[in-house]
């Protein structure tokens, strides 16, 4: 086992603890969040305009809450969380799958489920494969130094996703563009914005299909859903809006922030090399460890007797996945790297119903980027102090802003 090496102090905190934060490593859960971490498996904390709420923090605590129906997802719902202005201004718009309750989730996910099944993500390997030598190779001669976000981490996954659903990756700088606004825009009319050019671009996308049908996911949704008036087009828009999203934004942040870590502890990658079997579940470790979507959110429908707490019908409940994640309870020395743990019950996909659609499809593609990688690069290094090298902020999906690499 290697503790993963903080590049930071840790900061006093102060109370009441404010929900989110920024980390101060990119691959440590904030330092502010110790105080959360010791107060497991339930908490209060404050969010951006000032409203207290609960936080999960506990893991077996969390497992019963996500699976308990009097907790809803509905975003609409008038005291549904919100962690930063972004999302209270889009917050009135409903969400496919993440946002909704059942039966209608239970019947959008039931369209999506053979998509994304293990075995259609065994079938993708090859594709995969083949878009993943495509941008190394590019990215080598143009070398030997490149920012690996834009050279490799992000263009694979939305790579991935467009051949999926059947968007053009010839509009990726439109929906990549539009997508960082919408999950990290400075203000909260950028998000509104970029979710109704979104909105209008899937829209006319679909519209398309309707007239030049093709062989993606979303031509089936049309042709097997909406012709037959299982979906509406503004249900089919949106489900379209998070599977492009989604699909391509968490991979590309695990990429980076994974390749990030890897070369920090040198001595795992070394083993990693030695054993490139292991590499399952080396993902499955970074995923754990990294936890790169944090705050899941739900509204309580009625009251809850939790640990011998109440939350009442009304109240916020947050999950935070960085803190679950490293409970003690759960994983021996939770802040060490140890590719030999048992990690499947994680959380960075989530749990029960809502649990991630695309996580089969995720674990492919990160295997196989991971792998061939640092297969083809036996020497690449950072190109620069890690300390000099931008991550994002807490309240967004976590991952690097550039990641400078040389060979």
């Amino acid at each position: 086992m290697t503790d993963l090496t903080d590049l930071t102090e840790s900061k006093d905190r102060t109370e009441p603890v404010a929900f989110p934060q920024d980390r101060t490593c990119p691959y440590h859960p904030p330092a502010g969040y110790d105080a959360l971490r010791a107060d497991r498996p339930l908490s209060r904390v404050t969010l951006f305009d000032g409203r207290e709420t609960w936080l999960v923090t506990g893991h077996s605590t969390a497992r019963a809450l996500l699976a308990d129906q009097r907790l809803s997802s509905d975003r609409t719902h008038p005291d549904f969380p919100a962690t930063n202005a972004r999302f209270a201004a889009v917050r009135n718009r409903r969400v496919a799958l993440l946002g909704e309750n059942d039966p209608k989730h239970r019947t959008q996910r039931r369209m999506m489920i053979p998509a994304f099944t293990v075995k259609r993500a065994t079938v993708m390997r090859p594709d995969i494969q083949r878009i993943v030598d495509e941008r190394l190779d590019a990215m080598i001669a143009q070398g030997p130094t490149a920012d690996l976000v834009s050279a490799f981490a992000l263009p694979v996954p939305s790579m991935v996703i467009c051949a999926l659903l059947g968007v053009p990756y010839a509009d990726h700088e439109f929906f990549e563009a539009q997508s960082r606004r919408l999950l990290r825009g400075p203000r909260a009319e950028d998000s509104q914005d970029a979710r109704d050019q979104l909105d209008a671009y899937l829209g006319a996308l679909i519209d398309r299909k309707q007239r030049e049908p093709g062989d993606g996911l979303l031509d089936e949704l049309v042709r097997e859903q909406l012709s037959e008036g299982a979906l509406d087009g503004t249900e089919l828009i949106s489900l379209a809006v998070i599977l492009l999203v989604a699909g391509h934004e968490t991979t590309a942040n695990m990429i980076s922030l994974g390749t990030f870590t890897l070369l920090r502890h040198p001595e795992r990658l070394a083993e990693l090399r030695a054993e490139p079997d292991l590499l399952p579940d080396v993902v499955e470790e970074l995923m754990r460890s990294l936890s790169i979507v944090d705050g899941l959110m739900r509204i309580a429908l009625e009251d809850i007797e939790v640990d011998g707490t109440t939350i009442r019908a009304g109240e916020g409940v947050l999950f935070s996945t960085a803190v679950i994640n490293r409970d003690e309870a759960v994983y021996t020395a939770p802040d060490d790297l140890d590719w030999h743990r048992p990690t499947r019950h994680h959380f960075s996909f989530g749990f029960g119903i809502h649990q991630c659609l695309g996580q089969n499809l995720a674990r492919a593609e990160l295997d196989i980027a991971l792998r061939s990688l640092f297969g083809r690069l036996p020497t690449l290094r950072l190109a620069v102090p890690a300390e000099e090298i931008p991550f994002k902020p807490g309240d967004t999906i976590q991952g690097m802003l550039e990641l400078p690499v040389t060979w």
